[in-house]
């Protein structure tokens, strides 16, 4: 007699329930791009939504408070010549938002607190490198200020968003990327490309550490990285069906899990909770959202449920663990966008009878304090993302557990040009200078390791400049070049104001002269002068044939009209 052992695990039950449709968001025109994304970024403050827009590429950014009905006039964020293909929040700063574009261009956004209250063209900073569409934007787990882009010109980069310059640039991808992920400490990547194959590399030297064929479908495919290092991918097979595997990192080509699940076409994204271990599969036009638990035990990927809808999502974003509700056991929260424009709120939750708080439910999670800085990163350092406990956080409706931290302001840095640091030359001779300044906005160092601002100096700095007595320089050029440059700049500008008063003057002279001349409706017509407006003499012709007034054909102005026999009627 056989039988059949249920697994035991405390997700087992986990189900999803759909918030009411007036704690949804509703008239949002999401984008039709066909760009695979998921079109939703969300935090513990803000929900951002990539949305159609004309004339550029804009998306829109909405509390968490603001439910309902959204204005066909609310506020975007709209700085982007071209429709905006992926967005992604800061992980640790919960206002700042990094948006992609068919423009070819990054962009940084601060979002202040309470949302938006006319829409925002003015970004932090601009990072521009991709020569073709940027499609994919991530941000590092644990490093501050460090982002990741790739393009369609088949490029990864790695930017220092604090000084707006480019660490890394990966050059090892045939084709098209569609995804990339970091592991937990951010010290190697996996990336899949548009030639089937999935690749680990070391993201500071782009070195390809291993690589295989992931799915043998054509279509997309999308890889993560699990939190104890293995890989999960989806993706399809040669038969257009989808399909889900579990790999090793020293083993990409022997997959150990790999399951075929439906023939639909849409592509799976795969959405993690790394303090769970449990993976959520939400595909592109489909009307469920799978969920599956990775354990050590055989079969390693167990399928739990699905919640099922009516309506087919256009795009998903998912709530990071910060803003879940402890005290209803909710485990993962969903943004769920379907083509009618309505955003629906999806719970997952844990049934559990006690309103007390669940420490085996809730473990330290990920803190929204980076590690390390984006120097000591690039330098070789890794380290783990920062934890936090959620038992003692104060949880805010429809808000999530937001930091006790004040908000921060992005700053960026940006170094200044090569050419910029030349040597200034003497005003009369070519000698060599005698120092240097570092660039405006740039920060120094005192001897105690300290940062100092710019125009301010440590004391062993002061002495050595006192007895240098050099003279002040700005970017490479002296206070006296500086201040003729400005005179010549000056002068030029006063000269072209100058010439410009001169053509607009003489533009106000020929629209009045040509007025004038419509006023009196004067026509030259073979020499002869014919007058409309007053009564001029007798115009004697060839064979003494006088045209005189007719006084009976007067028009209602009051002019009178001439006839001359020596002219055709169509000559007059």
């Amino acid at each position: 007699m056989s039988f059949r052992v249920v697994r035991s695990s405390k997700f087992r039950h986990v189900y999803g329930q759909a918030l009411k449709r007036e704690q949804c968001y509703d008239n949002i025109r999401v984008s039709k791009s066909s760009w695979d994304s998921t079109f939703c970024a969300v935090n513990p403050k803000f929900l951002a939504i990539i949305v159609e827009s004309a004339g550029g590429g804009a998306f829109i950014v909405l509390p968490h408070n603001k439910v309902g009905r959204i204005a066909a006039d609310h506020a975007l964020v709209g700085g982007h010549k071209g429709p905006v293909l992926d967005i992604a929040w800061c992980p640790h700063n919960d206002n700042v938002i990094a948006s992609g574009s068919e423009d070819c261009v990054v962009k940084v956004w601060q979002i202040p607190d309470g949302g938006l209250s006319r829409t925002l063209t003015d970004p932090v900073v601009d990072l521009v490198y991709h020569q073709r569409r940027v499609g994919l934007v991530l941000w590092h787990p644990s490093a501050l200020n460090v982002l990741l882009t790739a393009g369609s010109d088949n490029l990864i980069v790695i930017w220092n968003v604090g000084t707006g310059e480019v660490l890394v640039r990966m050059e090892c991808h045939p084709d098209t990327i569609y995804s990339a992920c970091w592991n937990w400490d951010g010290s190697q990547l996996v990336t899949t490309c548009k030639d089937k194959k999935i690749r680990i590399l070391n993201p500071r030297s782009g070195e390809i550490l291993n690589e295989a064929i992931a799915h043998e479908g054509s279509k997309a495919t999308r890889a993560i990285f699990l939190r104890h290092g293995l890989i999960f991918t989806t993706g399809f097979n040669r038969s257009s069906e989808r399909q889900y595997s579990l790999r090793a990192p020293d083993a990409l080509g022997d997959p150990i899990v790999m399951v075929d699940l439906d023939t639909s076409n849409g592509v799976m994204f795969p959405l993690y909770d790394p303090d769970t271990n449990l993976i959520y599969l939400c595909g592109k036009g489909d009307s469920v959202i799978r969920y599956f638990e990775v354990t050590p035990e055989q079969p390693f990927v167990h399928y739990i449920n699905q919640f099922q809808t009516p309506d087919s999502q256009r795009a998903v974003g998912m709530m990071p663990k910060r803003g879940c509700d402890v005290s209803t056991c909710e485990v993962a929260r969903f943004y769920r966008l379907n083509n009618s424009g309505l955003c629906q709120v999806i719970s997952m939750t844990v049934p559990r009878k006690s309103e007390l708080f669940q420490e085996d439910l809730y473990p330290d999670t990920l803190s929204d304090e980076a590690s390390i800085s984006a120097e000591d990163w690039i330098s070789g350092s890794d380290a783990d993302p920062q934890l936090v406990s959620l038992k003692d956080r104060v949880f805010v409706e429809k808000g999530g557990y937001v930091s006790q931290a004040q908000s921060t302001t992005l700053t960026v840095t940006k170094k200044s040009n090569v050419l910029d640091k030349m040597p200034p030359r003497g005003p009369k001779s070519g000698g060599p200078p005698t120092s240097s300044s570092p660039p405006a906005g740039a920060t120094t160092t005192t001897s105690n390791g300290s940062p100092a601002a710019n125009g301010t100096s440590s004391p062993a700095s002061q002495a050595t400049s006192q007895q240098q007595a050099a003279p002040i320089v700005v970017n490479g050029a002296s206070e006296k070049e500086l201040t003729e440059l400005r005179t010549k700049f000056e002068d030029e500008f006063r000269k072209l104001k100058a010439i410009i008063v001169k053509h607009e003057n003489r533009i106000r002279s020929l629209e009045a002269t040509v007025k004038a001349m419509a006023d009196r409706g004067t026509t030259e017509t073979d020499g002869t002068l014919l007058n409309t407006s007053t009564p001029s003499p007798t115009i004697t012709a060839a064979g003494n044939q006088s045209a005189t007034p007719q006084d009976d054909h007067h028009g209602g102005d009051g002019s009178s009209h001439y006839t001359n026999s020596n002219l055709a009627p169509d000559e007059v």
